[in-house]
């Protein structure tokens, strides 16, 4: 297993002609990847180069975290913290509390039963304390409740475990528990279709209400899963306009812009063609464009990946699939989408 992180250089020659990523946008918030350890173990010099910030894709997730009740496995995530500390990088925390990727034994109680409130309250609430703890300091701010809105119909929350067994204030007792934690860090409350206006107004509801009741919430994240048609540039501008109208920072959290519409299952294209590339490259210039246009709400950009030799889109519907959707190739070389997004 890896130990930890020195520091890693680019190149002398070759690569530094090509300007830094996040440099490009010092006057207007950092830039950051998703990663794991084995990721900066492939692509550290990159990612050292072209972002300034961090998040964990999966390694800071409850199950990856606690697998077990009261044992923690912090190996994987200390390996990210650690390289953020030595590059002098900010760091995200993902996720405090999610629906998904929460072991069985968190909602599980005596004889087979559910877990108690309160029970299931305690453990929320020492997880939250171990976690937050260890990394104070070393992350800036967490997102701290993810994915808790209803997609479709008039419901505002999702079906869960948590809502179920808690109720629908487990959403505050979260962040009020992070906030005790950690006072200094930053609290957001992160979910993906952000755009849709449906779902925008849904966002927009449950956040206003955290607020409302004083809850120490901080910002928005906003996961942007798109891709080269939607959504419009249109509905990214109303999301940004609603959401700021709160007061609150706003954060772009999981960005990637894969070449395929969500509904192109073509699995037969092993490269990605002139006018594909062309697109995307557009694409990228359109959406940076209007993030500098609101760098005073926005106070940082994440991709959810570093460059096309690895991201969670691969493999998808088919593992012969792949999808491209970020500035870097799989050789970790500047896309056309890259110069779109640097060169102003």
């Amino acid at each position: 297993m890896l130990e930890g992180y020195e520091q890693v250089d680019a190149p002398d020659t070759g690569d530094n002609i090509i300007p830094s990523l996040h440099e490009a946008f010092a006057d207007c918030f950092p830039v950051g990847a998703a990663v794991s350890p084995e990721v900066l173990e492939s692509a550290g010099p990159l990612i050292a180069r072209h972002y300034n910030s961090l998040t964990a894709e999966n390694h800071m997730k409850p199950i990856e975290l606690q697998p077990e009740e009261g044992v923690y496995t912090f190996e994987k995530a200390d390996l990210i913290a650690n390289f953020a500390r030595v590059h002098g990088m900010r760091l995200r925390g993902h996720t405090l509390v999610w629906h998904h990727q929460t072991p069985d034994w968190v909602f599980a109680g005596p004889d087979g039963q559910p877990a108690a409130r309160e029970q299931l309250l305690s453990r929320m609430k020492a997880h939250i304390d171990t976690v937050v703890a260890r990394y104070r300091g070393t992350v800036y701010g967490w997102d701290v409740v993810n994915e808790a809105i209803h997609d479709k119909g008039v419901e505002l929350l999702r079906r869960s475990r948590w809502l179920e067994l808690v109720g629908e204030d487990y959403i505050q007792k979260a962040f009020e528990f992070a906030h005790e934690a950690d006072p200094d860090a930053l609290l957001f409350y992160n979910d993906y279709h952000e755009t849709v206006p449906a779902k925008r107004e849904k966002i927009y509801t449950l956040v206003k209400s955290l607020l409302d009741r004083g809850t120490p919430i901080h910002g928005i994240g906003l996961q942007a899963h798109w891709n080269m048609y939607e959504p419009s540039l249109e509905d990214i501008r109303a999301a940004i306009e609603r959401y700021a109208s709160l007061g609150l920072k706003l954060q772009f959290t999981e960005l990637d812009l894969p070449m395929f519409g969500s509904d192109d299952k073509r699995r037969d294209v092993k490269r990605p063609t002139e006018g594909m590339i062309e697109q995307q490259r557009l694409r990228y210039a359109q959406i940076f464009d209007l993030f500098r246009s609101y760098k005073d709400v926005i106070s940082g950009v994440t991709f959810w990946g570093a460059a096309d030799d690895y991201t969670w889109l691969d493999h998808f519907p088919g593992k012969e699939r792949k999808t491209w959707p970020m500035l870097f190739n799989d050789a970790h070389e500047p896309k056309p989408c890259f110069w779109s997004v640097v060169e102003k």
